[in-house]
């Protein structure tokens, strides 16, 4: 039988801190260079590692980029892929290729978050494998994500690139699939919005059109 949990219960100055950071959040793209000390960044990849996975299966893997000839190879992968999206987006195209995307040259650390090739875990995953194992990668990207925040470091996913390119330039077996590039480090100031936000490329829905009691939410369909 698991122990009673002996740990004491959070106030509510404790809370209040929990919220803040989670409400400060930020997507950044913006980095002035600089460090993450050693001990920040290993708190940082504890927090990762601590998130919470189905069946236990913790199918995280995490690659630091320290040689600038790779991640320049990184930024080419990401370059290549931001036109080609532009491609995809017609009428929003000139405006898409104004907004930065991502930090990479300019961010203090860079780490590649990769899926990890499938372990076989069944439990809690029979019916979507894919789909647990990825969100339980999500969770520890989103804990990276907050732990940074409450360090007073930035943070942006990068996911502009096929994942076999970065595969193959991180020398990741068969099976394994990066999902994410994370620009860590020192920025100037933080959004007051969300970027895309604040570019008006979207607008946070509110929380009633995506609420809902018993049925699904057609308040969010958009047609």
């Amino acid at each position: 039988m698991p122990k009673e949990n002996q740990a004491p219960h959070f106030t509510e100055k404790e809370r209040e801190v929990l919220y803040r950071v989670i409400h400060a959040r930020r997507d950044m793209r913006h980095f002035i260079g600089g460090e993450v000390a050693d001990d920040v960044l290993a708190r940082i990849l504890e927090a990762a590692h601590a998130a919470p996975s189905v069946g236990f299966m913790q199918p995280w893997r995490f690659v630091r980029i320290t040689k600038q000839s790779l991640r320049e190879s990184l930024v080419q992968l990401v370059e290549a892929e931001k036109e080609k999206t532009s491609q995809a987006l017609d009428e929003r195209k000139a405006e898409f290729m104004r907004l930065k995307v991502e930090g990479i040259r300019d961010c203090a650390e860079l780490i590649a978050v990769i899926l990890a090739p499938d372990d076989g875990t069944v439990f809690g995953r029979r019916t979507m494998p894919d789909e647990m194992a990825l969100s339980s990668v999500s969770c520890a990207i989103q804990n990276m994500w907050l732990a940074a925040r409450a360090e007073n470091l930035g943070m942006g996913w990068v996911s502009f690139f096929k994942p076999q390119d970065v595969a193959d330039l991180l020398l990741c077996p068969e099976g394994a699939k990066p999902i994410a590039l994370l620009c860590l480090g020192p920025v100037k100031s933080f959004y007051d919005k969300p970027m895309l936000e604040s570019e008006g490329w979207r607008e946070r829905e509110e929380i009633e059109t995506v609420l809902a009691e018993n049925q699904y939410p057609l308040a969010t369909d958009k047609h």
